[in-house]
């Protein structure tokens, strides 16, 4: 059976208001949780970027149950991977073992704050690959240094370690992705249901290992309100992630999609209260092959109603797919 999971959106609402949400979304009886890691909304209108770590130490602590992961965080630019070890150790431990570090190559929205410019894609994920030696380096406990095409690291050491290091998922758009994850990732993590990245996920070491899948929706008793709302803040993900992972910031989002119109959206996102149509949603995903999806609800201030129906309609007829 499919795992149902809820994402804590940090581009569409603040710090204590995440935290509340996962911890509503445990009492709904969501399966697991992943939260964004952005430095920037997508576009003006959702209107938040808090700090996902800090985010996550408190949901750790506010949480007794839901599993906690990153979907995804970048280790190449705004944090350097040894860093990202030092955070994802300590989580694994505040969470008492229910923390798993997703992992991508990243986007130019957030990742450009640093200066350090936007190479192209073979090369970054030439990067998220030495990062994810160097994070498994530390893992394993001891002293590590490293010198290599990306990153330096000198004589660095986690020196509050999990006995279960966090499993790591490495994120995928294509076969060289997909590669990367088979041979170096605990699970796959992808943003459509596409059959082929799972099965060149299997060909190279994947077969067996947890794929995650996400979906935006958007609930709404009205669902002219539903279509509107995913309209004003979620038209950019139309753009696909060759697109998405380029431009630079919300405003270069507004621009791509200025001609993206309320019913394309409403054709990708399931939009209302029709529990049918939401399910029909997730199916995709599943007759792929992902062992779990994480829902995104559309909409920082309309979470709680989401939750409450999710409990009581959506997350009862999901079960039987």
């Amino acid at each position: 059976m499919v795992r149902i999971g809820y994402t804590m959106m940090t581009e569409q609402a603040g710090p204590r208001d995440l935290v509340d949400h996962v911890v509503a979304a445990e009492r709904a009886g969501f399966d697991f949780s992943v939260i964004s890691d952005h430095s920037f909304p997508w576009l003006e209108a959702q209107g938040h970027a808090p700090y996902a770590w800090s985010v996550l130490g408190a949901a750790a602590q506010a949480t007794s149950r839901i599993p906690l992961m990153t979907y995804v965080t970048c280790p190449t630019f705004r944090y350097h991977p040894a860093v990202i070890a030092q955070k994802a150790a300590t989580m694994q431990l505040l969470s008492q073992g229910r923390f798993r570090l997703g992992l991508g190559s990243g986007e130019n929205l957030n990742e450009h704050i640093v200066g350090a410019g936007w190479p192209a894609a073979h090369v970054r994920l030439d990067m998220l690959h030495e990062a994810v030696e160097i994070i498994r380096s530390l893992f394993e406990g001891g002293y590590v240094s490293h010198h290599g095409a990306h990153f330096d690291v000198e004589n660095a050491r986690l020196w509050d370690l999990p006995d279960d290091p966090p499993p790591i998922g490495i994120a995928v758009s294509g076969d060289r992705s997909c590669e990367l994850a088979g041979h170096h990732g605990d699970l796959l993590i992808a943003t459509e249901p596409k059959r082929e990245l799972l099965t060149a996920f299997d060909a190279h070491g994947g077969s067996g290992k947890p794929r995650v899948g996400q979906l935006p929706v958007s609930y709404d008793p009205d669902r002219d309100a539903a279509v509107a709302r995913a309209h004003d803040q979620f038209r950019w993900a139309l753009g696909g992630w060759r697109v998405n992972a380029e431009l630079p910031g919300p405003a270069g989002f507004a621009q791509a999609s200025q001609h993206t119109r309320p019913e394309d959206v409403a054709d990708a996102v399931p939009c209302g209260e029709d529990v049918d149509a939401f399910v029909e949603a997730v199916r995709p995903y599943v007759d792929a092959g992902f062992t779990e999806v994480a829902l995104v609800q559309i909409g920082g201030d309309r979470q709680q109603p989401f939750l409450d129906w999710s409990e009581s309609k959506l997350l009862p007829a999901l079960r039987e797919l």
